[in-house]
């Protein structure tokens, strides 16, 4: 039998799906457990964490399931510190199911307050001096998890000209990008973002697409790997993830269905280029909203058909849930972007 959760490591596996002839995706039941199991692996490792230690992390939902399943597999204590707006009753009793603690922060403005989230979760490292903080967000291991995501790519598929995938934290993208930096150096990194999230220059708001974008700045957002940057909103990912399924069978989540609409225009557009889009979350945690059409009747705008190109910009700025938009990033940092705006 295996042990400490290693039986896991199926769903952070992806299958890889053909959705054109030169575009392929790497389809995940659960991403998000590949870094959290290489952060645990790690810190057991170097000790710093013990047998039936305390886990604490802040999370918005899929990375928060991910470090659940494992603490539940090896026996730890594990808090997980959340917004109300971005946690829901179903996934609050699977965590719970799972023995996790979960703390639900106010957010009145929508936006995940990540500050508040923060600021509790410092709050509890200052009154426990053993709790582990695998610090998705900054922590470099989040990126390094990501080289088995790499070796699996080239071992599918060889050369690569094109990388798309979502930011949240950057331990994906910019992960994955990297480690397949080193062997293609012209590889093409597009990285795709949500309107209101501050990651590549926008002011923060409400943002109604979840599982990409943020609130606040991660160290592991590496501005000057990015190509270029497009902002998705909401109602174009859900349209994009209804074509998957309807089309391609692929039963995706709405931040899939983000990556999946850059990745094919990007195909289109680039006939020669090997092209692979990351898609991290699949669709049954979206059942009762996303794909359903009670649900989707209640929202302004929809339906909405599909775009087929985004709009180019030279301003960074927010837009409404149906725009996509594009910008050139050029492999700057983000001060450089800020300071020419």
């Amino acid at each position: 039998m295996m042990q400490n959760g290693d039986y896991l490591r199926a769903f952070e596996t992806p299958r890889f799906a053909r959705l054109a002839p030169n575009l392929n995706a790497a389809c995940f039941s659960l991403m998000k457990l590949m870094p959290a199991r290489f952060m645990v692996d790690r810190a057991e490792a170097t000790g710093r964490l013990a047998p039936g230690g305390h886990i604490v992390e802040t999370t918005s939902g899929t990375f928060g399931l991910a470090i659940a399943m494992l603490a539940a597999a090896r026996g730890y204590d594990l808090t997980l510190v959340t917004a109300s707006s971005l946690i829901d009753a179903k996934l609050t009793r699977r965590l719970q199911q799972l023995g996790a603690k979960v703390v639900a922060i106010a957010d009145p403005k929508g936006d995940g307050n990540q500050p508040g989230r923060l600021e509790h979760l410092h709050q509890m490292l200052s009154q426990q001096a053993d709790i582990y903080w695998p610090r998705q967000y900054d922590s470099p291991e989040n990126r390094l998890a990501y080289a088995r995501l790499a070796d699996l790519i080239v071992r599918s598929f060889g050369r690569i000209d094109c990388l798309v995938g979502c930011v949240g934290t950057g331990g994906s993208l910019c992960g994955t990008g990297g480690f397949l930096r080193e062997l293609f150096p012209e590889l093409r990194i597009v990285a795709v973002d949500t309107h209101r999230s501050i990651l590549f220059g926008q002011p923060v708001g409400r943002r109604m697409l979840r599982g990409l974008g943020n609130s606040v700045l991660p160290e592991n957002v590496r501005h000057d790997m990015i190509d270029e940057v497009h902002w998705v909103g909401a109602l174009p990912a859900y349209a994009k993830s209804h074509e998957l399924f309807r089309t391609q069978g692929v039963f995706m989540g709405p931040t899939s269905g983000a990556a999946a609409l850059v990745a094919d225009w990007f195909a289109r557009k680039n006939p020669d280029a090997a092209t692979i889009a990351i898609m991290p979350d699949d669709g049954h945690r979206h059942a009762d909203t996303v794909y359903n059409e009670d649900w989707l009747a209640t929202l302004e705008d929809w339906p909405l058909g599909l775009p087929l190109e985004p709009t180019q910009i030279h301003q960074i700025r927010p837009a409404p849930e149906t725009a996509w938009t594009r910008f050139s990033w050029n492999r700057r940092t983000l001060q450089a972007v800020l300071r020419d705006q």
